[in-house]
């Protein structure tokens, strides 16, 4: 009986059944079903809600081809309206491997017509897994009409925009140019890039898994929205003037590079910004990449130099501002300045002796101006500095401006103070120079220096480029009478004798250039002039014209750059038909004495004679050069300058 129970225990076994279990079981599977619903819920959210738009774009991309509809690019135009670039309709070649029937005869005929090298275009199109290949930008009208007329199967002719400048080289560095997808690279056309260019539109066909356009399909276009047009505070007629008499420069002193900078001093518009050498804009040297960035590279905002004479402004502006200096004040020369034990030498070695603040302006005497920074003192020099932005940016609308180079405070001594009271130990961009300046004599308000004058669309202005000011730097009687004291620095004979019957006034600078050791580089000079046109006693054409490295035989800034300024001025007053301030002034020409070979005494007997005005350069007894040379027609007002052994 015993075995029979445990025979059957073991063939059926007795189970049993918890309605506890059956719950647990049902509960985990239904939490199974339940997560696996929040999953295919969510991504079905997730795809549905969340990528929709995304999902309709790649939806789209598969069924239509794209080819591109490009904006059309603002105009730039100068102050007047005059067009200084402006587009024109071009035209793109692309391929479409995939429907093209015969690549070899395809190949053949778009590497005969746009002479590209015939197997490099033959890969492109048979490139079956690219949907569109470009084959060439910006083709003339007539080259399209000639593909289009084959009616190739996959070969598409598509709108463009090519860029058109009508001054070709003038402007080069201030406009900038584009790259060949028609993106600016360089100036205005960079900076502003943005604005000019638009937004491009599509032009979308569609097609069929195989990328293959179907027949009798719906075309879309989305239009593309044109660049608005730039105005510049540029006049055209004044850059043109600019750039010959720049052209002039570089063939009389051969220098390494040049500029003419004209500027609104009331409100620090750039009126002309021309530069030496550069391009013409239509036929842009690609070939080499860095012979191109350097051509087109703007040193009047990227670049810094010592400005040498032409910084004794600041001094003398600062001077007068904390009252340390008057009109009656005289300053003796010997030739030089013990500071700190250091001899520091005046650029005329032999000293001008004893002169009024007048003539030691007129002299340039660098002594006088050691002085006067002495006097103001670091703390009170550096306070005007940074009122008149020197080591920072102005904020012009150009890329790379440079901020100069002003030794730090805490570090400055005796010595390096005099140096920076005459243009020594200090470095300035050209713009940041100007437009320092202009503050000076326009009463004494800092301004952000521009060249966008406005944006519009059609006839209708969309925007105004309204003056920027930054802060006061001087007072209006410290400008008025530094307008005074600049002009008779340029006239030394009276009035308005640098151009006859108007008043113009100016500085020269010389400054000696240092190489990469830091070390002064022989023979190596920049040569400058400052100055304006003072009608009505308010200032305006602001000129700064600015010589790197000439090397004709003579570097002073009065023998360099201030006559090309006075050609300039005398266009100026031209073309804007300024009446004159006095009519009766007359200016007397001399011709000049050969003085060659002649003792250094005989010859400023001669000079004081003929009552010229003269320089001497070297510490010689013996004339062995001569500025002008012999025999040539100069003002009495001028200066010559005499070399010695």
């Amino acid at each position: 009986m015993e075995l029979n129970n445990y025979l059957e225990a073991i063939i059926k076994p007795k189970v049993e059944y918890s309605i506890f279990s059956i719950q647990k079981r049902l509960l985990s599977f239904l939490m199974i079903v339940a997560f696996i619903f929040c999953i295919l819920v969510s991504r079905l959210f997730y795809l549905q809600i969340s990528q929709s738009k995304n999902l309709q774009i790649h939806a789209v991309e598969q069924w239509v081809r794209t080819l591109p509809l490009t904006a059309k690019r603002g105009q730039i135009v100068d102050t007047n309206g005059n067009i200084l670039a402006i587009s024109y309709t071009s035209y793109d070649v692309f391929v479409r491997a995939k429907e093209v029937e015969d690549p070899v005869k395809v190949t053949a005929y778009l590497s005969s017509l746009l002479n590209i090298e015939y197997q490099s275009l033959y890969e492109k199109v048979i490139n079956i897994f690219v949907s569109e290949t470009l084959i060439k930008l910006q083709i003339d009208e007539d080259t399209a009409l000639k593909i289009v007329q084959k009616d190739y199967k996959g070969v598409y002719v598509t709108e463009n925009i090519k860029r058109y400048y009508p001054y070709g080289k003038a402007l080069s560095q201030v406009i900038g140019f584009l790259t060949s997808d028609s993106i600016g690279q360089t100036g205005i056309e960079k900076y502003y890039n943005d604005t000019i260019s638009g937004t491009d539109g599509k032009y979308l066909t569609q097609s069929d898994v195989r990328g293959i356009t179907l027949d009798n399909s719906l075309n879309y276009y989305i239009d593309a929205i044109n660049g608005l047009n730039i105005s510049l505070n540029i006049d055209i007629n004044i850059q043109v003037l600019a750039e010959q008499i720049l052209e002039k420069i570089m063939q009389e002193h051969n220098p390494k590079k040049a500029s003419i900078l004209v500027m609104d001093p009331q409100t620090s518009k750039i009126i002309s910004l021309a530069i030496s050498p550069g391009f013409d804009l239509n036929d842009v040297p690609r070939d080499d990449v860095n012979a191109l960035m350097d051509l087109s590279k703007n040193i009047a905002v990227t670049d810094v130099y010592e400005p040498g004479s032409t910084f004794k402004i600041f001094t003398l502006a600062i001077a007068l501002s904390e009252g340390l200096v008057d009109l009656d004040d005289t300053f003796y020369c010997p030739g030089y300045r013990m500071v700190d034990g250091e001899k520091i030498k005046c650029w005329k070695t032999t000293g001008h002796g004893s002169q009024t603040l007048i003539e030691a302006v007129q002299n340039s005497c660098n002594c006088c101006f050691m002085d006067l920074a002495l006097k103001i003192g670091k703390d009170t020099f550096y306070k005007y500095l940074n009122l008149f932005g020197i080591g920072s940016t102005s904020g012009v609308d150009v890329s790379g401006e440079s901020a100069g180079i002003l030794l730090d405070k805490n570090i400055v001594q005796n010595v390096d103070l005099a140096r920076i009271g005459f243009g020594q130990t200090v470095a300035v961009s050209q713009i940041q120079l100007v437009n320092s300046f202009c503050s000076i004599i326009n009463g004494g308000t800092l301004n952000v220096p521009s060249l966008l004058g406005s944006y519009f669309e059609d006839d209708k202005v969309v925007y105004e480029n309204i003056v920027t000011k930054k802060n006061k730097t001087v007072s209006e009687d410290v400008s008025q009478l530094m307008r005074y004291i600049l002009e008779q620095s340029l006239s030394k004979t009276g009035e308005m004798t640098f151009v006859e019957g108007y008043k113009i006034a100016g500085k020269t600078g010389t400054a000696q250039k240092y190489g990469e050791d830091g070390k002064i580089s022989q023979g190596k000079y920049v040569s400058s002039f400052f100055g304006f046109l003072n009608q009505g006693d308010e200032p305006f054409y602001a000129v700064l014209i600015y010589v790197d490295e000439p090397s004709s035989g003579v570097y002073y800034g009065g023998l360099v750059a201030k006559p090309y300024a006075k050609e300039l001025f005398e266009g100026i007053i031209k073309y804007k038909n300024i009446p004159k301030t006095d009519e009766n002034v007359v200016v007397d020409s001399i011709l000049t004495p050969n003085l060659l070979n002649l003792s250094l005494t005989k010859a400023l007997v001669e000079l004081e004679k003929l009552g010229i005005y003269y320089e001497v350069d070297g510490e010689g007894d013996k004339v062995v050069e001569q500025f002008p040379s012999p025999n040539t027609e100069i003002l009495k007002s001028s200066t010559i300058i005499i070399k010695t052994n």
